[in-house]
């Protein structure tokens, strides 16, 4: 669990050849989410339905937020394609579970969910891999994707980088 947080923020971490922001007056506060608050949080998600769920969401530098979520998502419930017609990327982290992940391409039978959320039943012409406990997968926002075979139940986490400050803080 800790080489999963290690992996996330270090992918959330951008890499500039440029001039750096000078740091804030006041250094920012970093926050712990533990292996056991994980566990816990996801045995704690309902079984009957796909659960996406904040375990915590923070303010960083830069102005910007990033969420971590558990996820439970059961076998008999693969759910639909969806796009986010948003900025913030997610970063999938498998731990358990296997399940074919399409993203790309264009979304079948789409409907509004919202302004900012397209679901459909599919994706035609997107990139279909097999993901696994340990795998790690970038969605950047606008992406459409979709979980098209599950071979069992599946838990992830997403690490949600949201430079728009979307996600409600918890």
């Amino acid at each position: 669990m800790r080489k999963a947080l290690t992996v996330a923020f270090a992918l959330l971490s951008p890499i500039s050849a440029g001039a750096q922001t000078p740091a804030p007056a006041t250094p920012p506060v970093a926050t712990d989410v533990t292996a056991e608050q994980i566990r816990a949080f996801i045995d704690g998600l309902p079984r009957d339905a796909v659960s996406d769920r904040p375990i915590r969401t923070v303010e960083v530098t830069g102005d910007s937020r990033v969420g971590v979520y558990g996820v439970y998502r059961p076998q008999e419930f693969p759910g639909g394609a969806n796009l986010h017609r948003v900025n913030t990327t997610e970063i999938y982290y498998m731990l358990s579970g296997t399940a074919t992940l399409v993203t790309g391409g264009s979304i079948t039978d789409p409907t509004d969910a919202n302004p900012s959320w397209q679901r459909g039943s599919g994706i035609e012409g997107g990139a279909s891999r097999r993901v696994g406990p340990g795998d790690v997968i970038i969605i950047p926002g606008h992406t459409p994707h979709w979980f098209s075979e599950l071979d069992s139940d599946i838990e992830y986490l997403i690490f949600r980088p949201d430079p728009d400050n979307r996600i409600p803080l918890r």
